[in-house]
């Protein structure tokens, strides 16, 4: 988060050729970078964010202080090849998998409730589950 500039910030702005969002909050202007690729314990990298803010002040010289010490860093559960997992648990009867949407959970849940329903009921699923299916990283 960073301080309100003077020229105010009224609607999101999409950078998509650098990557990153400015964003009017209650607490000021959010900067957000894409995902970073990185093991789950694995160190901060102030990286993305240090290029993002180079580029944002470029865009908004005014962007005001950082308010927040530290950026958030948050894991996600995202598979090799960014789609999720869907259909039964191999090997483990009446166990089902539904997760590893990338970052797209909220969104992508009533349609993967419906998939899952569809596959659980022995109907004909309204997409082809194939490619979600657990085995294609066996």
């Amino acid at each position: 988060h960073y301080r309100q500039p003077a020229t105010s910030l009224c609607h999101p702005v999409l950078d998509a050729d650098q990557g990153y969002v400015l964003a009017p909050m209650q607490r000021g202007i959010r900067l957000t970078t894409g995902a970073e690729f990185a093991d789950r314990d694995a160190p901060r990298s102030s990286i993305p964010l240090t290029r993002a803010e180079a580029q944002a002040r470029r865009l908004l010289p005014s962007l005001g202080e950082r308010l927040d010490p530290e950026a958030w860093l948050g894991s996600r559960p995202c598979t090799p090849d960014m789609l999720p997992i869907i259909g039964p648990a191999p090997g483990q009867k009446g166990l089902w998998y539904a997760f590893g949407h990338c970052h797209q959970g909220l969104t992508l849940g009533p349609t993967t409730g419906r998939l899952l329903a569809e596959m659980m009921g022995d109907e004909t699923p309204f997409t082809d589950p194939e490619p979600y299916r657990a085995e294609r990283f066996m």
